[in-house]
Formats: structure tokens, sequence, C-alpha cells
């Protein structure tokens, strides 16, 4: 089962990017999850695609495409998901010259999200669901990754509190059996 992790923040030393590399590392048996990085991407401008996908985007979609899941590290800016992530689905969002169809339609997402507020990332990830929906991907499993005040918990780039890595591996685990489920996929 190949997952392909994003993280919305490009900061070095994101939570959200740490997180991916936790669940990296707690992953259930038979799945990889590989990260790909929004560094390169630019943004999204209909004239730009008229001209075709650029390389960056059409390496995304490639990525996505090829992926089983989707697993979505929102942070949270400002009461709502970041510019770089809703950036890439709107560029993922739509086929381009070279699909028929979006990377995203049926897709199924995995939702997880740090941030050094109280409430983690609650707004964003809400906000993100709406988005993802709109987009034709599916957000399985339906609990959620809150991880607050994450700057207690993620210590030089490393998730280190027990309890959230294991509420992570225990979202990871749903995730998989979600992905499982699906007729066409996996077996």
């Amino acid at each position: 089962m190949n997952i392909l992790g994003i993280s919305g923040s490009l900061r070095a030393a994101s939570f959200n990017t740490a997180l991916l590399h936790a669940a990296q590392e707690l992953a259930p048996a038979g799945m990889a999850i590989a990260v790909h990085r929004l560094h390169e991407l630019p943004l999204f401008d209909q004239d730009v695609e008229e001209q075709g996908d650029p390389a960056p985007v059409k390496a995304l979609k490639d990525a996505v495409e090829a992926a089983d899941g989707l697993l979505l590290a929102c942070p949270e800016y400002n009461g709502g998901i970041s510019g770089v992530l809703k950036n890439a689905i709107d560029w993922i969002s739509r086929p381009g010259h070279e699909r028929k169809a979006s990377v995203l339609a049926g897709k199924i997402v995995c939702i997880v999200g740090a941030s050094p507020g109280a409430t983690g990332t609650v707004r964003a990830q809400d906000s993100l669901r709406l988005v993802l929906r709109r987009a034709g991907a599916r957000t399985e499993p339906q609990g959620e990754v809150l991880v607050f005040q994450a700057h207690t918990k993620i210590v030089d780039g490393q998730l280190a509190d027990e309890r959230t890595r294991e509420a992570l591996a225990r979202h990871l685990q749903a995730f998989a059996a979600r992905l499982a489920t699906e007729p066409g996929r996996l077996g």
C-alpha cells in the first residue's frame, strides 16, 4: 500500500512535516509513506495551465495518481488551511491537458495536523475536508489527529509524545483498513 504524504508547510522545522516523518515510522505493516515536497510548486495560474502543466505540477499529479491514498499534514494558518496546501489542491484537482479527470477524483485522503495552539488544527482540517470533497476526493478515516501544543510534543523534529504517537499509529491503522476495503484496490 503506497501512500503519498504531503505537508502543507514549507518551513524547515515544520511540525507537520515532522508529523509525516513520524507517520513513516509508525505506519502499519504493508504501508509505505513517501513524502512529496511542495517547495517548487508554482502558484496556480490557468494561463500557465493552458500551456501545459509545469514540471513540478506534473510530478505532483503523477505521484498522487500512483498513490493508493494521500496523507495530508495540515497546518492551521489564521483559522484555515495554508496557501501552500490549497495551491497544491488547486493544481491536482484539475486534469490539465494530459489527463481526462482529476487525480483527486475518488482518491481516499487521510488528514492529520499539528499546531502550537490549544485546539490543534481543527478549523483547518474542517476547511480542508470541504475543499477535498468539492474536488472529488474522500476523507477517511473520519477521526482526527489534532496535535495541539505541538512545540511540547515535537522536539528537534521528532514526535516525542507517546500518547500522540499511539493516536497517530491507530489513525494510520484505520486508514490502512479503509484502503483495504475499497473495491479494485490492494486486493
